[in-house]
């Protein structure tokens, strides 16, 4: 960047993370017995690969846990409420860094521990009102990489007020009253940005504060911010994510190492041996990208298209020459490519080094010595693992890379994988979870079966004694367009063969989550009162490639909305259902789809159960998270310039056509879809003379993670089935 264009950025007010000081936690001293039938997952390995972070809810909320593979220790390291949603060990060993959510909303923070429990300190999102988020840690261990939510301060702009959008950008314009008015103005780590790599603060290991200059953001224009008009203060400046290297002892200060304006999402996905360059995610839903960056002048060496699903996109070769990534450019499925760097970190080639016709890599990891990869393709929604190693020197232009190894496949004890990370020099620590378990951690030793860590549960643990899970069977339903669609079938025991059920069509999130044959809860609930689930992937869903996930885009959503009836029908023509005693239910797309399947089919289904959905996308857009917005803009239409198209999509302006009880089941704390989105469709249904109720769940947010709160919705929603579907 130019030295007058760093100049003009220079002094600008921003929100660098500096680390604060908390309280110690219980730590090591308090290790409860669990309290109900618990689940460890997202784990992340030590040095020695001898001890594993990881979140458990054994205590009833998900909280930071350590635990050796052998199983000989266990400890609570943050006895705190706060549900944990990230973990990420350093590479030195010195530090454990973990997201959290306080008060089980969508406004996170970064804390760092050690791993004796002591010295636990807030990284990032330390103000009222911020967020934060994990990246990678540096190679060393010395910084973790951190995102950072900076909306302005201003309160945003009136009803019919127009904004002129630079190239590059998406501004909202026209919309509702209260668009920007969330929670008031958000202040986030209210601290200015340091110099770059090898500047310390004042004395004691104190940021230097008001000595330094603002100098981190000059690279905003490269990442897509030309033309932006201000930075945070100034009249016209948008939301931005900015991303950071922080050091958790507070000794080097924060380093910029990428920033946007208007982001949907920004993640520090690795960086390289040297931090010349960053790797970073970037980019709304359907339309993520991997950037690498220069650290130096924070410029872009190259950009290439990735798929939606685990951020954990790639890593650097030991040498920063070649980037390792989970990719979908230029393809139907993901696979594993090599792209060739230059010094600069340009394109030199790409070339493909593992893939699988009709199977995305869905996740990807790495020794330590950046030689030996662990894929995990999806099979129509379970999980296939292979080890790999990686080809030497640069990859080709174009074509299959060669001089990689054949890989080997490692053989799985449950169906689906959830995260893998090393341990140690070539073992490998996998969350595993399945139809006949909850989440679990195992390790992999070199050369030997898998093996469940002793603190996770038992598979005979995962239910109640005379109840054993159910395993689902897959569909693949054929929608009315001739678009073939998946799911999975879950029969309730003790039901005469031949015999139809009445059944729920659950419908997953997203909307590009993906069905998976895993223990649910709830479908346990629903299917211990008799009732048959079939969970669908319409149009839209992740897994059965890049032109599935595309299909519901635009006017392709009202296809997804058949999708659900064509889903029913099939149910009910294959002899499974009860086409008098079918619901239908879902959470977050899921429960817009819900409202809408019921207001477009209103003599389909005899009740519906809409979790965190979305029933007007108007008032959705005035009330979300920026960024959320922004995502939410690509796939189902722009507030402004789609006005129309959204309004047609949007349930409330069918209101008119609910025939049926209705419940809603919202979190108090949910700022991605407000909880006023339930409110409003429950206060519409009421006025109809419908029964309509709407569950709210203190301290939760968009996921529902407390062990008595899930507890109560499976119970209450079951209830609302059962009644409504009885007869």
């Amino acid at each position: 960047m130019a030295a007058d264009t760093r100049d003009q950025l220079t002094g600008a007010s921003s929100a660098a993370p500096v680390p604060v000081p908390l309280a110690d936690a219980a730590g090591l001293r308090d290790t409860p017995q669990p309290l109900i039938s618990h689940g460890c997952w997202y784990p992340s390995v030590d040095p020695t690969g001898e001890h594993v972070a990881f979140i458990c809810d054994r205590a009833g909320v998900p909280q930071l846990w350590t635990g050796s593979v052998d199983g000989s220790e266990l400890h609570l390291l943050d006895a705190d409420p706060d549900p944990v949603t990230e973990v990420a060990w350093s590479p030195d060993g010195r530090w454990i860094a973990y997201t959290v959510a306080p008060g089980g909303g969508e406004h996170t923070r970064v804390l760092c521990v050690r791993p004796d429990g002591t010295d636990r300190r807030i990284v990032a999102g330390a103000d009222s009102g911020s967020s934060a988020y994990l990246g990678r840690w540096t190679r060393d261990g010395s910084a973790v990489a951190v995102t950072v939510a900076e909306p302005p301060p201003s309160a945003g702009r009136s009803a019919g007020e127009e904004t002129a959008a630079t190239d590059g950008e998406a501004v909202f314009a026209d919309l509702p009253a209260g668009w920007a008015e969330r929670d008031g103005p958000a202040t986030l780590l209210g601290s200015e940005v340091r110099p770059g790599p090898g500047s310390h603060g004042g004395p004691d290991g104190e940021p230097g504060a008001g000595r330094d200059r603002v100098a981190g953001l000059a690279g905003l224009g490269q990442l897509g911010l030309d033309g932006l008009d201000g930075l945070d203060g100034v009249e016209g400046t948008r939301d931005r994510l900015s991303a950071y290297l922080v050091d958790p002892d507070g000794i080097r200060s924060p380093v910029l190492v990428a920033a946007e304006s208007g982001a949907a999402t920004l993640r520090v996905c690795d960086i390289s041996q040297d931090e010349r360059f960053a790797l970073v995610r970037r980019g709304p839903r359907g339309r993520r990208e991997a950037v690498v960056v220069r650290t130096a002048d924070l410029t872009t060496g190259s950009v290439l298209r990735v798929a939606d699903g685990d951020p954990w996109i790639g890593r650097f070769s030991p040498d920063g020459h070649t980037l390792w990534l989970r990719s979908d450019h230029e393809r139907e499925f993901a696979a594993l490519l090599a792209a060739g760097l230059d010094d600069d970190g340009r394109l030199l080639g790409l070339s493909v080094v593992a893939e699988r016709e009709g199977r995305d890599l869905e996740l990807l990891a790495f020794a330590e010595d950046g030689r030996t990869a662990a894929l995990a393709w999806n099979v129509g929604g379970a999980s296939e693992l292979q080890t790999l190693g990686l080809p030497a020197g640069e990859p080709m232009p174009s074509g299959a890379a060669t001089g990689t190894t054949p890989p080997r496949e490692v053989p799985l004890p449950h169906e689906v994988v959830t995260r893998i990370t090393r341990a140690g020099p070539s073992g490998m620590v996998l969350a595993l979870s399945g139809s006949q378990r909850r989440p679990g951690v195992w390790w992999v030793p070199p050369g030997a079966p898998s093996a469940r860590t002793p603190w996770s549960s038992r598979d005979e643990d995962a239910v109640p004694p005379g109840r054993p899970p159910v395993r689902p069977v897959p569909l693949r339903p054929v929608a009315r367009d001739g678009l073939r669609l998946g799911g999975w079938y879950y029969r309730a025991p003790g039901r005469a063969a031949g015999r139809p059920a009445p059944c729920v069509i659950h419908l997953h999130g997203g909307p590009e989550e993906q069905e998976r044959p895993v223990f649910d809860p709830l479908y346990h609930e629903l299917l211990g009162r008799g009732l048959d689930v079939f969970a669908p992937d319409v149009r839209g869903s992740s897994g059965w490639g890049r032109s599935f996930v595309d299909a519901d885009l635009g006017t392709g959503r009202f296809a997804a909305i058949e999708d659900v009836a064509d889903c029913a029908a099939h149910v009910v023509l294959t002899g499974r259902a009860d086409p008098t005693r079918l619901a239908v239910m879902g959470r977050s797309y899921g429960g817009y789809l819900t409202l809408a399947s019921l207001v477009w089919h209103p003599e389909l289904f005899r009740t519906g159960v809409a979790v965190c959905g979305m029933s007007d996308f108007a008032t959705f857009f005035a009330g979300t998270e920026p960024w959320i917005a922004e995502s939410a803009a690509h796939k189902y239409g722009h507030p402004v310039r789609d006005r129309e198209l959204l309004r047609a999509l949007s349930p409330m302006s069918r209101i008119d056509e609910l025939r049926v009880p209705l419940l809603a089941v919202h979190g108090e704390h949910d700022t991605n879809v407000p909880p006023g989105e339930s409110e409003q469709v429950v206060r519409a249904a009421r006025e109809r003379g419908l029964p309509a109720e709407l569950l709210t769940l203190r301290e939760e947010g968009h996921e529902f993670r407390r062990a008595d709160n899930r507890r109560l919705f499976r119970r209450s929603a079951a209830d609302w089935m059962e009644r409504h579907l009885s007869g």
